[in-house]
């Protein structure tokens, strides 16, 4: 009927008209400031190329937008204007370790096949060869769910394990240092991350360990 269709356009229409700031927002300095921060971007001017086999650390305060730019590249953050692009396989280690209920391989796994070589080789680099000596079944042993049995270095070195264990091109860490002391950040920095060929973003706090 023609009377819905139009109906239907205009709704339409409403839905996409862009939200304008209500006329209290403009009268009221404090108000405008917060419309402000709102439309402002978190992150601008930003230009750079990363070769394979780099590895880059992007140092900053809390707050500073490193946690946006790893989302940004991950597609996660709407962007407002320019391009990017990433090539190859991505993986990512998020600032706050995610474990999933189940057993300690599997969180390291994921779904991909077990290679023997490789994961061995992931473990030591990830200082996790130890803990699984320490744990009553080993990488076999049942995690809680979130992880509540481990400490929240074991989780941090699991999580990095599973983002390397994907054999992605490009690496993107949120903060992966942070959770662990200076001996076991040394062992991850030096066998896990310039261990890999592949490139690495590093996303570091401010003052750090390093």
């Amino acid at each position: 009927m023609p009377g819905n269709s139009n109906g239907a356009a205009e709704t339409l229409k409403a839905l996409n008209a862009p939200i304008e700031p209500a006329p209290e927002a403009l009268a009221d300095p404090l108000l405008r400031s917060r419309t402000d921060d709102q439309l402002r971007p978190t992150l601008s001017r930003l230009n750079f190329t990363v070769q394979m086999g780099e590895l880059v650390a992007v140092v900053g305060a809390v707050g500073s937008g490193k946690s946006s730019l790893a989302l940004a590249l991950l597609g996660e953050v709407p962007r407002v204007d320019g391009t990017f692009s990433t090539y190859g396989r991505v993986a990512y280690a998020s600032q706050s370790a995610w474990i999933l209920s189940g057993t300690v391989r599997n969180n390291i796994l994921f779904g991909m096949p077990f290679d023997r070589v490789r994961y061995d080789r992931i473990v030591r680099a990830c200082a996790l060869d130890r803990d699984f000596a320490n744990f009553p079944d080993g990488d076999a042993t049942a995690i809680g769910e979130r992880g509540v049995t481990l400490s929240g270095g074991q989780r941090a070195r699991i999580s990095l394990a599973r983002a390397l264990y994907f054999d992605a091109d490009v690496y993107l860490l949120d903060d992966p240092l942070s959770a662990v002391d200076a001996r076991v950040s040394r062992i991850l920095f030096d066998q896990a991350i310039r261990g890999m060929e592949q490139i690495f973003l590093q996303l570091l706090q401010a003052p750090h360990a390093l």
